[in-house]
């Protein structure tokens, strides 16, 4: 299939045939052009056959597990087989979607991006270095699977060879009656974010709820928070982040929450968002006044915006009505290659539904694009890998570590074994007055950790997650296990990162220890800085738990190397966070650093100085 540059190499022949045409055939001059023209002339032919011979390989969805397929597949295609192309809806290219809250501490979306500055019009240069046809701003409306091609919103029709969808989720909007009225919102983009702080200002919001208690709706409520606006977690189920954490996790979870000024109610079932005119219908377009709940004895919640964050739902409408399999409940079927029901179709992340079940995390995600970019190249565009064993998505681990509204939350191995599960003994740390809840479960003999669950202290995740996981040996008592590295000492914390090599630091992205102070060491003291070591080894790139681990390692590489690793807050502080918070508090002028923006422009560098 011919490219848009094959159509310039065709021009450029032409020019050439026109060349041939003017020379004068009495001239040594003219003859020796027409000699080497025609001999440019056929190198342009073969250059034309080869790209004619490239297979397009058509990426569906431009986020964060799109990008990495790309990533994989140019990395291996060496020998440059194949030109990609990528249909992206939003008005920029690629960004981390899982640090979306961060946006707050900038409001510059370059500081998400997954590759470099954006320009104006939302692009960054990797694109057109690695010659990836970027369509922005064009969602892709029309598939069919016969005659191998996609059209996009703009009009733009593409022909595949190979079709990868990696078009994600949408957020799941519970059927509420009221869910059509201004001031209610879902938590997905950087548009979603600007569209809700141009309505708080525009509404003076001062209370806001969030629909949801899990993962999204936690970091909805810190980015409803970061707007200076009272913020109320809603959950239906009984607890907050029912699959990763117990009961016990979770009130030590809501002390921490509601500590910092943001109220929880879980067991809500709201029955409808109310307008400022009372009604509680699907028509009405009133602005949203309030939450009116069935359970009862409970009164109205008053609030002037609604942010639903409740799950999420696989976006395969532009499979539907294709001969492609989809899931009853949503979700392209896929095999362990990644493929679906059609010959020359993938899919990967969210819109995946392998062995029945949709992966939401993005370390999921990341191994489904590693595997896809290796069948394709292998598969599609006939490259040896010299793979020891064919590519194969499993499933995944479902562990995951996170700071959520300022809290470490850890959760892995089999945190919640069944209750009629024999082999089960557990062990339990609850430290109300330190806000830290532990739990660790291992076999009936104590001879093997099958899990745990960590609330308030996780310093020590990377070592029990890789003694459940990997099954290492245990210590031989148990118990010295359950006390939090805070409660240890400090000396002790800093030794809890494994010093091996193979340790993996980074579940995201795969990254090893090893990696890292490889990364380290290329770098050099001068330009081994925390981002540069992020960027250049991936680690700490994902979801950012693992982001303390890659700081240590830094820190402990450098002094190796004879140099010293610097306490700046970010690029933007040259300060430590304790020693700005000082500026800060004891400010003469409390009015001149009552915002980031205030913070930054008296004691900071804005972007642009960076």
């Amino acid at each position: 299939m011919q490219s848009v540059c094959i159509i310039c190499l065709i021009l450029r022949a032409a020019s050439f045939g026109l060349a041939f045409h003017v020379a004068s055939p009495f001239s040594r001059q003219a003859a020796t052009t027409t000699t080497t023209n025609y001999r440019e002339g056929t190198q342009l032919h073969a250059e034309i056959e080869r790209e004619s011979e490239k297979k397009r390989v058509v990426v569906i969805g431009n986020g964060m597990v799109g990008q990495r397929f790309m990533e994989n597949l140019i990395s291996l295609d060496t020998e440059k087989k194949c030109i990609i192309s990528t249909f992206c809806e939003e008005p920029r290219a690629a960004y981390n979607r899982v640090k979306l809250t961060s946006y707050f501490e900038t409001r510059n979306p370059s500081a998400l991006s997954m590759t470099s500055e954006f320009d104006v019009e939302g692009r960054t240069p990797w694109y057109a270095k690695n010659n990836v046809e970027l369509l922005l701003n064009d969602k892709a409306v029309a598939l069919d699977t016969k005659a191998k091609t996609v059209t996009g919103a703009s009009g733009k029709t593409l022909a595949y060879d190979v079709l990868v969808f990696a078009t994600g989720s949408y957020p799941f909007v519970p059927p509420i009656p009221g869910k059509q009225r201004p001031g209610v919102f879902v938590y997905r983009t950087i548009e979603d974010l600007e569209s809700m702080l141009a309505y708080v200002k525009e509404h003076n919001v001062q209370s806001a709820a969030v629909i949801g208690g899990g993962l999204l709706g936690l970091e909805a409520a810190k980015a409803v928070a970061d707007m200076k606006v009272q913020s109320h977690i809603v959950e239906f189920a009984p607890i907050l982040m029912c699959r990763q954490i117990d009961q016990g996790g979770h009130d030590v979870l809501v002390r921490k929450i509601e500590d910092m000024g943001l109220r929880v109610h879980c067991g809500a079932r709201t029955q409808a968002f109310v307008g400022k005119d009372g009604t509680t219908d699907n028509e009405s377009t009133s602005p949203v006044s309030a939450l009116r709940f069935s359970n009862e004895g409970w009164e109205d919640l008053p609030v002037q915006m609604v942010v639903v964050s409740a799950g999420i739902k696989p976006r395969d409408d532009l499979a539907k009505g294709t001969d492609i399999a989809v899931g009853e409940r949503g979700g392209i079927l896929v095999d362990e290659q990644l493929r679906t029901s059609v010959d020359g179709v993938y899919a990967i992340g969210e819109i995946a539904l392998y062995n029945n079940f949709i992966y939401g995390l993005i370390a999921p995600g990341y191994d489904m694009a590693s595997v896809c970019s290796k069948v394709v190249a292998q598969d599609e565009l006939g490259m040896n890998l010299d793979l020891k064993e064919e590519p194969a998505f499993t499933g995944a681990d479902l562990s995951t570590k996170l700071k959520l509204l300022g809290c470490d939350v850890a959760s892995f191995g089999e945190n919640q074994p069944s209750p009629d599960d024999p082999d089960v003994s557990s062990l339990t740390w609850n430290d109300p007055l330190c806000g830290i809840y532990r739990k660790l479960i291992f076999n009936k003999a104590g001879t093997r950790l099958r899990g745990g669950i960590l609330v308030g202290d996780a310093g020590d995740y990377s070592r029990l997650h890789a003694l459940a996981i990997k099954g290492d040996v245990l210590p031989e008592n148990p118990a010295t296990l359950l006390a939090p590295p805070s409660a240890r000492g400090e000396v002790e914390t800093t030794q809890e990162l494994s010093s091996a090599r193979s340790t993996q630091i980074c579940s995201c992205n795969d990254v090893t220890r090893g990696h890292i102070e490889d990364t380290i060491k290329e770098l050099g003291v001068e330009k081994a800085t925390l981002k540069a070591v992020k960027t250049c080894s991936k680690a700490g790139t994902g979801c950012g738990g693992c982001e303390p681990d890659v700081k240590l390692i830094l820190k402990q590489e450098l002094e190796k190397l004879g140099g010293s690793l610097s306490n700046h807050l970010c690029e933007h502080f040259a300060y430590s966070r304790p020693e700005l918070m000082a500026m800060v508090r004891t400010d003469s002028d409390p009015s001149s650093v009552d915002s980031f923006g205030k913070i930054l422009h008296k004691h900071g560098k804005g972007v642009s100085d960076v």
